[in-house]
């Protein structure tokens, strides 16, 4: 079964009324090493092969793969930039190697009885540590699963290929990706294991 036959029978996948499983036409090879060269990376050979020979985002797992260079806002896409409170440097190492999530600035909420402004300005301290951009260094933002909850594939350092969960928006940190059988996603195979799943459902 194809992309083409799951356009036609439309299986009941969570996302994609988003998508409608198709593709935005795939990227000029130019244009993907203009923007490596941009932020002096090089993307995983996987994702790479998706944009300039499937498709520049599109149908995918939850509510398809964003364009590249650009992430889900209130109203579609939008273009992030380096630095700009989400996206960190490109160029820098990506870095967790195990799951992370520090909550240790969080206020408690026994405090927003006892005094809620106090908890509202420790509410902002705590989300500038907890939302630095600097967390996400080395990855880029590639999809969206609903609830501000989003996944970034990782471009520099060790963990270059895989891919991680943000769950910052529920206070779940960012952990790896993990497939069906435990094992880290790349993109590919998070991708497959995504295209299965619609085959059988379909």
């Amino acid at each position: 079964m194809t992309v083409d036959s799951l356009q036609k029978s439309k299986p009941q996948i969570f996302g994609s009324d988003s998508h409608g499983f198709r593709f935005n036409p795939p990227l000029p090879e130019t244009e993907v090493l203009a923007f490596e060269q941009k932020y002096k990376i090089s993307l995983p050979e996987d994702y790479r092969q998706f944009l300039t020979c499937i498709g520049n985002g599109g149908a995918g797992p939850y509510c398809g793969i964003f364009p590249l260079g650009k992430m889900d806002d209130n109203f579609g896409f939008t273009v992030w930039q380096e630095n700009d409170g989400m996206v960190g440097i490109l160029s820098m190492r990506f870095p967790h190697d195990d799951a992370w999530n520090d909550l240790s600035a969080l206020p408690s909420e026994d405090l927003f009885d006892k005094d809620q402004s106090e908890y509202d300005r420790l509410i902002e301290v705590f989300d500038k540590i907890y939302w630095n951009n600097s967390l996400v260094n080395g990855a880029i933002p590639i999809c969206h699963e609903g609830c501000a909850i989003r996944i970034w594939l990782v471009v520099a350092g060790a963990q270059a290929g895989n891919l991680w969960e943000d769950r910052r928006s529920e206070n779940g940190g960012l952990r790896p990706l993990r497939l069906s059988d435990g094992s880290i996603a790349t993109f590919a195979s998070w991708y497959d294991e995504w295209m299965n799943g619609c085959m059988a459902a379909s």
